[in-house]
């Protein structure tokens, strides 16, 4: 179907987001959901006592993908009720089981339970993605973790790292990520059929009086769409709170998303690392020569936009009236879809980018050598005092020359500092090691080290879990 080009859509729609989260906050997956659930609620009440025939059930069965949405639009301007204009639309494709459509329910039966739907299944793309792109930063730090590199403080020089061990870094905060993702999808429970108020009133009418039926067809309709449980007890909505713990995953997702593209985009700055970048692709309409690291800069554009959408479903939780008040509802059809689809959108370029990480090993290790002399100095210092060297004045020569160093750099120069100190007599019986000692691989401390633990510790075990997680196969649009 070609799309208006005279009306807006979304872009998260339109160019960011995948197939498998679009379909999810589609029509489609709504109302066929509907659909489902007024399945599920008559089935139930007709294996607890309720007149319901097999004819109607096979008649509701028989018509649950292929709804007219042209005359469900029609009942909508005429009733200004969309949960009824579907039941009437329903109603005329399946004549003899129109009178036990939504018998019992109130709207929030269809609406609530198929946003838990799509909040549960919602989360299972999120995370299929979040296990590949822990996957890819898995296997870069691996490969990287002994390859030195300059830590950074403030944006400033600091103590050496590695390449890898900066990684797991990353790498931690996903995997912090997917714990949360477990929890929040461990609590999602369903509305049920709960009631215009959460007492079950209407239910309690249908069975006469029966609380024991009405227990069972709450249960029952919950497994039959897929929950293990219902909420105890509900207003005519499901908690909003619940959208706000999922809505804090992935505002933390964004979050650790955003810091991950940040490092990319500083890096790449220092033409240390860079995303990939493809053949015919343009950096730039005016400067051809450039290399912009635009998916780590988008990523950081929609990872804005998640973090602050938090608010949205935090004022909704905040401002439910007694039972409920219906300015949810327009606000939460923008907020979590919006959530999810940029979530989406995020986690596809952060793969695209973890994947395909460029290292450009010659430049990390001429940043790094050009500080390594000031970064040594402590080990510079143990060596020239083991050596014979009277401690005081071989400080005393790694401040005078640090000060000589730092202002050659200030001219542009390459940093002199450990020519400086093999000219000093002070150093002369470390000269011939001063080639060792200011190697970096000898300024990472356990960082090697630590990126195997890691992984043998925290990282493969979580990982282990998801072995039946496959590979997605979204792709970058634009």
């Amino acid at each position: 179907m070609s799309t208006p080009r005279d009306s807006y859509e979304s872009p998260l729609a339109a160019r960011y987001a995948s197939s498998e989260m679009r379909f999810n906050f589609s029509d489609q997956k709504k109302f066929t959901t509907w659909r489902k659930l007024w399945i599920a609620l008559a089935e139930g009440e007709q294996e607890l006592g309720v007149k319901i025939s097999d004819a109607q059930l096979g008649e509701l069965r028989a018509h649950v993908e292929d709804i007219d949405y042209d005359l469900a639009g029609e009942y909508e301007k005429k009733l200004r009720h969309d949960v009824m204009a579907h039941v009437h639309a329903w109603g005329e494709q399946c004549p003899e089981a129109r009178s036990i459509i939504h018998l019992g329910a109130t709207s929030c039966y269809v609406g609530d339970n198929t946003d838990l739907v799509v909040l549960r299944d919602g989360l299972q793309i999120v995370k299929q993605r979040l296990v590949e792109v822990a996957r890819s930063l898995r296997e870069f730090a691996l490969t990287w973790r002994s390859e030195p590199a300059l830590g950074l403080t403030h944006y400033q020089p600091a103590q050496a790292t590695t390449v890898g061990k900066r990684a797991c870094l990353w790498l931690q905060d996903l995997l912090m990520d997917l714990d949360d993702l477990e929890h929040a999808a461990s609590i999602i429970s369903f509305r049920g059929v709960k009631g215009t108020t959460g007492t079950q009133a209407s239910f309690l009418e249908l069975f006469e009086g029966d609380h024991d039926k009405v227990r069972a067809l709450d249960q029952s309709v919950s497994t039959k769409m897929g929950f293990e449980r219902s909420f105890p007890v509900t207003g005519q909505t499901y908690p909003r709170q619940l959208d706000f713990r999922v809505g804090q995953v992935l505002s933390s997702i964004a979050q650790t998303a955003h810091k991950f593209a940040v490092d990319i985009r500083l890096s790449s700055s220092r033409r240390e690392l860079e995303e990939p970048f493809e053949k015919n692709q343009i950096g730039s309409s005016a400067m051809p020569w450039k290399r912009n690291p635009m998916r780590s800069e988008r990523i950081c554009s929609l990872a804005r936009l998640v973090i602050c959408a938090l608010d949205n479903l935090a004022h909704t939780a905040a401002n439910q009236w007694f039972e409920r008040t219906l300015d949810d509802s327009a606000n939460r059809r923008v907020s979590l879809a919006e959530m999810f689809l940029a979530t989406d959108a995020i986690l596809i370029l952060f793969q695209n980018v973890a994947s395909g990480l460029v290292v450009h090993s010659a430049v990390v290790k001429h940043n790094l050598d050009q500080e390594l002399p000031f970064l040594a100095s402590e080990a510079l210092l143990m060596a020239a005092v083991k050596a014979g060297a009277d401690r005081q004045d071989a400080h005393e020569a790694i401040r005078v020359h640090s000060r000589a160093a730092s202002e050659a750099i200030h001219r542009g120069e390459p940093n002199p500092m450990a020519s400086l100190l093999a000219e000093d007599p002070r150093f002369a019986a470390v000269a011939k090691d001063l080639g060792e000692l200011l190697h970096g691989s000898r300024h990472v401390g356990r960082a090697p080290e630590q990126v195997l633990e890691f992984m043998e510790d925290y990282v493969d075990p979580q990982l282990e879990r998801y072995t039946d997680v496959e590979a997605g196969t979204a792709e970058i649009r634009v």
